[in-house]
């Protein structure tokens, strides 16, 4: 029998809090952290479908689909075979899901053969469907949709997707190469690093990215992956209402600050992290200074080089600094 699952129910995204997704930047003020889900269980077995994005998944399973979810999206419906109505739902979200060829993973999860894991997570209606991005739960719709509601609600995932340096192409469920002439979607230097992400090890996974930036330095890729392992690393098991009332209580506090900095880049808050830190750093020392500045280099990372509010804060930074 797999171990309790020891978290609370309103620290999850509930079905009844559907969030809008019409800016690809979004604050996801449902988003939760999965790390909770671990489980000492090996893998589920999944029923695979065979050369499709398509897998069923159980509550064993559910905790190496957030380390997938840091390589691209993977969007979760929870269904019940007694629900007809939502049948057209699954049949949708499976065409589209199919037809995107690897940019995303569409895994189900039957809440009759898995009821505790639909408690733990609030769903109290199916069908419901939520996407993981980057290590994160973000609620998508619950009840009947369109096809081309259901395609463009993914599209946007899919930008948001990017917009945060999630890049990666899932592989067909089932097979292990790729097509004859074919490149192959993951770059071999990631294995070990995406093996430990996948597993929950983040801590591993960091340590994989320092070992490829030892070889490569400089390598913006591996910079942006130890960037987004270290954040993930950072906030297994934190308890996101204490961050915000200690950074509330304790202003001057530069730890309180930076966990603070970090909930918000979670919750897509970017300018306010930013904004966070670069006020503290102008009223520091030399040495906390520092720490600031590292830290906002690894933010700066996971949202994007080029996004405008990186430049923006990457100016004030350097006024900052000299």
């Amino acid at each position: 029998m797999p171990p309790s699952l020891h978290f609370q129910l309103s620290d999850l995204a509930r079905a009844d809090k559907i969030v809008g997704m019409s800016d690809p930047n979004f604050s996801r003020p449902g988003a939760v952290d999965l790390s909770t889900l671990a489980s000492k269980t090996t893998a589920a077995t999944t029923a695979v479908k065979g050369g499709s994005y398509v897998t069923d998944v159980t509550e064993a399973g559910f905790q190496q689909l957030l380390g997938l979810s840091m390589q691209y999206p993977v969007i979760v419906e929870f269904h019940s075979a007694k629900d007809m109505t939502g049948q057209a739902v699954g049949q949708a979200l499976t065409d589209v899901v199919n037809a995107a060829d690897g940019r995303f993973m569409l895994a189900r999860v039957d809440i009759d053969a898995e009821p505790r894991l639909a408690q733990a997570l609030g769903i109290a209606a199916v069908p419901t469907v939520v996407a993981l991005i980057g290590g994160q739960l973000a609620p998508l719709f619950q009840g009947t949709r369109e096809r081309s509601e259901i395609a463009a609600m993914l599209d946007q995932v899919a930008q948001v997707a990017v917009a945060n340096g999630i890049t990666g192409r899932a592989q067909p469920i089932g097979s292990a190469t790729t097509d004859q002439g074919q490149e192959p979607q993951a770059d071999p230097r990631f294995d070990k690093a995406d093996a430990a992400l996948a597993a929950g090890d983040y801590a591993q996974a960091v340590a994989e990215f320092d070992a490829l930036l030892a070889a490569t330095p400089g390598d913006p890729e591996v910079i942006a992956g130890r960037a987004q392992a270290a954040l993930l690393a950072r906030s297994v098991g934190v308890d996101g209402a204490a961050v915000v009332r200690a950074a509330a209580e304790r202003p001057d506090d530069l730890a309180a600050q930076l966990d603070a900095a970090d909930l918000e880049i979670i919750q897509g808050a970017n300018e306010a992290a930013f904004d966070r830190l670069l006020g503290l750093a102008a009223e520091v020392a030399p040495e906390e200074k520092e720490t600031i500045r590292l830290r906002l280099l690894e933010l700066f990372e996971i949202v994007g080089r080029t996004a405008p509010e990186v430049l923006k804060a990457r100016r004030r930074l350097s006024t900052v600094l000299f």
